[in-house]
């Protein structure tokens, strides 16, 4: 009898450098307090294998944000995972981590010839030396050492006999990490593969991790790469944040090792999107709206035809789903909305239309969406309520309306009517656009045929939670007679909106005057 033997798929561990590699952002600072934050929601929310929080001997403040991530790393029995970048200078770095409360040190060596000899001005044989000094002396006072090899990128291509001679030297100081860097992001997929696949059958007896940085675009790649050639550790930031381009996005990482190289990661993908947009908020950096997993539109379906596939069948869903990042799919309304979209975003607000109504409502959108790039599905309910309630009056119909306003100076109006068959314009001046236009409507319409009301109230919402480009509902209520009549308008800009509202008032009176009313 044969017997099935399940390989397990393999485990890949991730440090997260956002607080160290991250920093060195262009403007990007983060306090102490931020700091300590965002490495709670690394360790105990998103539930990184490691983190990477400073360099040793930056400031006496970034000193303290080490000592209170340790502090409070070391109640919840985290202090080794939490990692400070130091420097080959026997024991000023080591004595700064130490102060910290610090258990580990990142010890940044020179990965290639060229920075040593150049750099540093040392041989290999003397910078081993002080290598050798600094790694004993943090070991002999209670530090775990890992080692960078800064450039090895380029070392590994210039001068690998320099890269193999320094590992060869340092290997019996019991280095915990070789980290790799490609410092400057030069590197192919291709050659990332060739160059690990070497380091790790040459070295069997040594563990290497993989620092990616992002300039060609390709960390995300190069760390797949990495993978399938047998490094099991990777680094990355949260948002891409880091020098220059930025170092891997821990969110296009994890996703793309867990999807398409079947491996087991520590992480809780559900906290991704909301950890990301803390740290958009302490970096002042913020995502594009379509960057992978985290961007605000890249779980919104926009075409009116992938919403249609979605309502018969998922037929546009992948396992690149929202629910797996505690986010929701979307389905935008605009100019390329079909039934589909609306009826989606109907079901998701509990609310259900008539098929005619469901027209006129479409339409709507789409006429928006022309001078309007995207309606929200908070714009929805004011959609609705103006459709619902209003009628086809034409019989002063506005065909152009230009309004503008100045800092100390009136508002002006120009506009132009069609009443009836007649074309009329008129300009006025007010306090204000809207002020404006009512002095230039008033002037254009016949005070004999009609009474302009008084305007009691004047309100103007946008949906809760709104952007600053929402659509704009504006209730005008009026003074007629003894009664109160509310008429509503709706654009994206907050004017036009009264100026619509006030157009309902004019043609329901208009309406109502007619001996047939």
């Amino acid at each position: 009898m044969s017997q099935t033997v399940t390989q397990s798929s393999p485990t890949i561990h991730l440090l997260d450098t956002t607080l160290r590699d991250g920093e060195q952002t262009q403007g990007v600072s983060f306090t102490p307090k931020e700091k300590l934050q965002i490495a709670r929601a690394l360790l105990q929310s998103l539930k990184v294998d490691r983190i990477e929080v400073a360099s040793a001997r930056v400031s006496a403040g970034e000193q303290k944000a080490v000592a209170d991530i340790i502090e409070w790393a070391a109640q919840e029995k985290l202090a080794d995972r939490v990692e400070v970048l130091g420097f080959v200078d026997h024991h000023r770095s080591a004595d700064w981590i130490l102060q910290a409360g610090g258990k580990v040190i990142n010890l940044l060596a020179k990965g290639s010839e060229k920075h040593c000899r150049e750099q540093l001005g040392r041989t290999l044989e003397a910078h081993v030396a002080d290598i050798k000094k600094t790694v004993e002396y943090a070991q002999a006072n209670g530090l775990y050492v890992n080692m960078y090899l800064e450039d090895w990128s380029n070392g590994y291509k210039d001068s690998p006999e320099y890269v193999y001679q320094l590992i060869e030297l340092v290997s019996d100081l019991g280095i915990g990490h070789f980290m790799l860097p490609d410092t400057l992001g030069v590197m192919t997929p291709d050659e990332v593969y060739t160059a690990l696949s070497d380091m790790t059958s040459r070295f069997p007896a040594q563990r290497f991790d993989f620092h990616p940085h992002n300039d060609y675009g390709l960390a995300t790649a190069n760390v797949m790469a990495a993978v399938k050639a047998g490094i099991d550790t990777v680094h990355c930031t949260i948002n891409c944040l880091g020098e220059r381009a930025g170092n891997a996005s821990l969110a296009e990482v994890a996703v793309v090792l867990k999807d398409k190289m079947n491996v087991t990661l520590g992480i809780d993908e559900t906290r991704i999107a909301m950890i990301s947009r803390m740290v958009e908020n302490f970096s002042g950096k913020w995502v594009a709206a379509n960057t992978p997993i985290v961007g605000a539109d890249v779980f919104t379906q926009t075409a009116g035809i992938h919403a249609d596939g979605d309502l018969k069948g998922g037929l546009y869903i992948t396992a690149l789903g929202p629910e797996r990042f505690n986010r929701k799919r979307s389905y935008a309304l605009g100019k390329m909305s079909g039934k589909a979209s609306l009826q989606n975003n109907l079901e998701e607000l509990g609310l259900e239309l008539s098929e005619e109504d469901q027209k006129k409502v479409l339409d709507k959108i789409v006429k928006l969406g022309d001078s309007k790039a995207v309606i929200t599905p908070e714009d929805l309910p004011f959609i609705i309520a103006d459709v619902l309630e209003s009628r086809e009056l034409r019989d002063v119909e506005l065909l152009n309306c230009y309004i503008g306003s100045g800092l100390d100076v009136d508002s002006t109006a120009s506009i132009r009517l069609k009443i009836q068959d007649e074309i009329r314009t008129a300009t006025g001046t007010g306090n204000g656009g809207f002020a404006a236009f009512m002095d230039a409507i008033t002037r254009v319409l016949d005070p004999q045929q009609f009474a302009m009301p008084a305007l009691l109230d004047y309100e103007v919402h946008i949906p809760r939670g709104g952007q600053i480009n929402a659509l704009t509902e504006c209730i005008i209520t009026w003074q007629v007679e003894e009664k109160e009549l509310k008429t509503r308008g709706i654009d994206a800009n907050q004017v036009l909106a009264g100026v619509k509202a006030t157009l309902r008032m004019i043609n329901m009176l208009i309406a109502s005057q007619r001996p047939e009313a």
